[in-house]
Parts: structure tokens; C-alpha cells; sequence
């Protein structure tokens, strides 16, 4: 234990780390002084224990909420994803409701343009010609933009096709952040609706989508689970997970591992994730899934094929499968 010699001042100064970089660089009035902590959001197995919540739930309410303390303590002990939303929609003042507006006011503080494109991002939009087309930016400021979004705010993820060809021109875009990702989609464009009190129309629209939108969302919430639990031998030697797409998007697969960051020589293994309510991952998953490996450049032979479910698998093949609680644990601390 370190004696105390005398009066000790601690200053703590939070925000976010584009902020926190600006204070601190050369020629800033906290260069070199201070100590920086980046404090992470919850992880999903965090929020399932906070909440008391089985896989499922917990991996849905991260859907909703990301990593949030501040939302996970609007959680009612008997709350499930749709008695959260229903109460925290009456409120206009709701934490649900205000902090995406913050956040966005805090990242692009009169930038028009940035908001613009954040909002073109959350809508749905992926391709640089689509947030082109639904975002008020030329293409030259886009590119500028969308860069300075990944690289200084952070606030967006860029990603590639990833195999053994690199595909430098198929870039997608997706918002960084699960609650900012939800509200974009569901709440920013509804705020007015929830003020005159009827947030019950701004819930209905969310259950009519919510089948479509989990099952995009929850694809980079996995593809980072699996890539914690690398190396692992389940997944042969691969390192490193990402996705696979061509130009017109005939062939999309939700799992490519492998051994290098951007592009690898040879894919460990391919997968499918279905997030569904109800159907099992079926025979015809697993058919869609062989009808894709020879799509994707550097499959051979020994690429494993994995499945990911919500709702359980009803068929043979598989190398490995995965459900929400193989997620879950996926978060959790390696012993």
C-alpha cells in the first residue's frame, strides 16, 4: 500500500474520444497532462447479468439499448423487450428518446451535412451510392465525410468483402452503435409522434419491423462474439471474422473466417446466421450456404461451415453450431 504524503486532486473529465483526442494533442491545453481510460459500453453478457436475462433477451435488448447503463437502469425487473419500449415511448423526455438526439448534437454540432448521412446510414441505406442518393451531400464531401465518421468520431463501421480477393469498391456502412443504430431507424424520424402522445403507433411500427431489423442488426453483434473467442480450433486457424457479398448482392454470406485482417489467402470457414422467432435453421440454410462456397475466393476443401441460430437447427452438415447462448458466452471474460 502506497503511504499518503498529502492532498491528492483528481480530476475527472469525461466525453468522447474524438473530444478527449482534441484536448489532448500537441499545442492543447491538456497535452500530455492527462491519464486517458477509455470506459467501453456494457457487452451483451454484462447487460444479461445487470438485467437477469436469458440469451435471447439479453442479445434483443442490446438490440435496443447497446451497452447504455444509463438505459439498461430503466429496466424494470419483469420488463420484457415490448413493456420496455411501450413505457419508455410515453415519455417524451425518456432516455430512450433524448440521447440519441445528444449524441448526435455532441458528434456533429450544426453539421448538417454529417447528420444528414448518419441519418441516410441508420435508415438502412449501406452503399456509398445509396447514402449518395438519400443524404443532401455531393460525392466528393460524402467520401470526406463518411472517412472522418469512421477514422475521428467512430460512430460508423466500413466494411469490406471479405475473402482471398480484396474488393476495394464494395465498401458497406453501417452505424458503430446498437442503440444509435436503433433509434436512427426507429425513433428520430417519430419524435414528433411520441410528443402529442402516441408513442403506441411509433411501438407498432417497431413489432411490424422487428423481425427484418434484428436479424441485420445482430450480424456484427455476433461476428465480433466469434472473433473474441478467436483462435479457437472450431474455427480451424482463423483469426479474423467478416462477411461476403458481390457487386449486385446475388450472394451475401454472413460469416467469413480467416487468417489475415483484410483479406485471407485461404477462408477457415463460412457461415449463416438466422435470427428468427420461430423456424429452425433448416435444410435449406444449409443449402443456400454449399451453394455459396464456391462463390467466395479462398474456400477449399477444409473450410468449415457454421451455423448461428436463434431458434435451434433441425438438420445435419453443419461443422459447428451456435445459438444466442453461445453468443452470450462468446462476451464473457476468457479464463
Amino acid at each position: 500500500m502506497l503511504e499518503n504524503k498529502g492532498p491528492v486532486l483528481l480530476i475527472v473529465v469525461g466525453s468522447d474520444i474524438s473530444m478527449i483526442e482534441a484536448l489532448t494533442t500537441y499545442g492543447r491545453p491538456l497535452y500530455n497532462r492527462p491519464t486517458e481510460l477509455v470506459v467501453d459500453p456494457l457487452s451483451p453478457a454484462e447487460l444479461a447479468t445487470m438485467l437477469d436475462l436469458g440469451a435471447r433477451d439479453a442479445l434483443e435488448a442490446y438490440l435496443v439499448m447497446g451497452g447504455f447503463p444509463r438505459l439498461a437502469s430503466r429496466w424494470q425487473s419483469r420488463d420484457d423487450l415490448w413493456k420496455f419500449l411501450n413505457r419508455e415511448l410515453e415519455d417524451p423526455e425518456s432516455s430512450l428518446i433524448v440521447m440519441g438526439e445528444r449524441m448526435l448534437a455532441a458528434e456533429f454540432p450544426a453539421d448538417l451535412k454529417a447528420q444528414s448521412v448518419i441519418k441516410a446510414i441508420g435508415s438502412g441505406e449501406r452503399t456509398f451510392s445509396g447514402i449518395l442518393q438519400h443524404s443532401d451531400v455531393g460525392q466528393t464531401a460524402l467520401s470526406d465525410i463518411l472517412d472522418a465518421m469512421e477514422t475521428k468520431k467512430r460512430v460508423i463501421d466500413k466494411t469490406l468483402p471479405y475473402s482471398a480477393k480484396p474488393h476495394p469498391k464494395l465498401s458497406r456502412y453501417y452505424v458503430s452503435d446498437s442503440y444509435l443504430r436503433f433509434w436512427l431507424r426507429f425513433i428520430e424520424g417519430n419524435i414528433t409522434t411520441v410528443q402529442r402522445g402516441r408513442g403506441d403507433v411509433v411501438l407498432a411500427g417497431i413489432k411490424k419491423s422487428w423481425l427484418s431489423y434484428q436479424g441485420r442488426a445482430i450480424e456484427p453483434i455476433i461476428r465480433r462474439g466469434i472473433e473474441n473467442l478467436l483462435p479457437d480450433r472450431r474455427f480451424r486457424e482463423a483469426l479474423f471474422v467478416g462477411g461476403y457479398w458481390n457487386r449486385d448482392s446475388s450472394i451475401e454470406v454472413d460469416l467469413v473466417g480467416g487468417r489475415e485482417a483484410n483479406t485471407t489467402a485461404k477462408v477457415d470457414f463460412i457461415g449463416t446466421i438466422k435470427w428468427h422467432d420461430k423456424s429452425a435453421f433448416d435444410r435449406d440454410d444449409l443449402a443456400k450456404l454449399n451453394s455459396n462456397r464456391s462463390e467466395i475466393p479462398g474456400v477449399n476443401g477444409d473450410t468449415r461451415l457454421v451455423g448461428v441460430s436463434r431458434t435451434g437447427f433441425n438438420v445435419a452438415g453443419l461443422d459447428l453450431e451456435l445459438g444466442a447462448d453461445d453468443v452470450l458466452e462468446a462476451y464473457r471474460p476468457r479464463r
